[in-house]
């Protein structure tokens, strides 16, 4: 418990005493206003052995944050749907090197018949964003999405350049699945990945999970995903079209429909547990669900440079963003990592044998994460 004049804040759960600067560090941010309500995880060798949460579900402090408490965690969601590629690509379901057209044959219209599955994992397929204008509703409707997907030109040529597929890379993604598995990807990630880890995340929740379902405080004021970028620039075009609005996750339809970009909801522990897999090269917690091969593809970089639309320089992997050369995010060279807009983040270590997560419902700016996550992985680090 940390003393902060008047009041004090509590932090329950499950720390290694060797890690317990993490569980200051957490309480130091609910303290300090930074975070309302959180919960930190990490894994080692596949083991738990930081599982925190603190803080409050509310802003008036009514409501604490429950050890079983779920969250939308935006873009972190889109881990989820690499997993679940990665996983057909073991099985020899998928090829990313192939054309998304021999599992899609629609996706062949306006010139895209030679674009790679890889393009979609690493946002280079030219399909940031929509020329179809698109509502909330409309982002519901999984078979409208796709076919507009299907029969848009792309931006850019395909495999030259990256822009942040922000909200269409889900669709496109879990499309193939589709195609492949006749299953959705929410479907066939509960089955193939959530359940045999006995993960705690849902991509499309029931309605008897709704009650312990915690609402994102978006930032003062501004309520959506646009970023002020020059009119007209692809960053401009993805953003505006679909257009993300924080308090659409505060809705029934946004959390039964299946987003696979942007609406999953879990907990620290939930992505921790997932990742772990992937933390100790396909096997964890008893269970094997990637080769060796397949779990340190991810690591080796695809395409890189400067992202189109999140103004940035990066590298990606299979779908995971990688730890930068300056290896600024950990002093390891084999990590990889991504976040949600607000503030959530994964990060995935197979130098260590770590996954580390994090997830809040106070939102910052931004889409990748925020000094709240970095000082938390940091400060695991200065642990280990």
């Amino acid at each position: 418990m940390l003393e902060t004049g008047s009041s004090s804040i509590e932090v329950q759960g499950y720390c290694d005493p060797k890690f317990d600067k993490v569980r200051d560090v957490l309480a130091e941010s609910i303290a300090s206003g930074a975070d309302v309500g959180a919960s930190v995880a990490v894994t080692l060798d596949g083991e738990m052995v930081i599982d925190l949460w603190g803080g409050y579900q509310d802003t008036g402090g009514q409501k604490s944050w429950q050890k079983d408490t779920i969250i939308n965690v935006y873009s972190t969601t889109k881990t989820m749907s690499f997993v679940c590629a990665l996983l057909l690509a073991d099985r020899g379901e998928l090829d990313f090197d192939a054309n998304v057209a021999k599992y899609w044959p629609e996706f062949a219209q306006n010139g895209k018949s030679e674009v790679k599955v890889w393009h979609l994992m690493n946002h280079a397929a030219g399909l940031s964003g929509m020329d179809q204008p698109t509502t909330s509703d409309d982002m519901y409707d999984w078979e409208k999405m796709t076919a507009a997907l299907a029969a848009q030109a792309p931006w850019w040529k395909p495999g030259t350049a990256t822009a942040y597929h922000a909200l269409t890379q889900g669709y496109l993604i879990g499309e193939l699945v589709r195609r492949i598995t006749g299953k959705s990807l929410g479907e066939y990630f509960r089955t193939e990945v959530a359940e045999p880890l006995d993960a705690d995340f849902f991509i499309g929740v029931p309605e008897s999970e709704f009650s312990r379902i915690c609402d994102l405080i978006p930032p003062s004021g501004d309520t959506s995903s646009m970023t002020g970028a020059e009119e007209g620039s692809i960053a401009d075009r993805t953003f505006k079209n679909p257009l993300g609005n924080a308090l659409d996750s505060r809705t029934a339809a946004w959390r039964k429909a299946e987003i696979p970009a942007a609406n999953g909801h879990g907990n620290a522990r939930s992505v921790a547990k997932i990742h772990s897999i992937l933390a100790c090269k396909g096997e964890a917690q008893g269970i094997k669900l990637l080769s060796q091969k397949t779990a340190e593809s991810v690591m080796i970089e695809r395409i890189g440079g400067m992202d189109m639309a999140l103004g940035m320089p990066v590298r990606y992997g299979l779908g995971f963003g990688i730890n930068p050369h300056e290896r600024i995010l950990s002093p390891n060279e084999n990590v990889c990592f991504w976040g949600g807009w607000g503030g959530s983040q994964a990060l995935i270590d197979q130098d260590a044998r770590m996954s580390f997560s994090y997830v809040m419902n106070r939102m910052h700016d931004g889409l990748m994460g925020d000094m709240r996550s970095y000082n938390l992985s940091q400060a695991v680090y200065s642990c280990l």
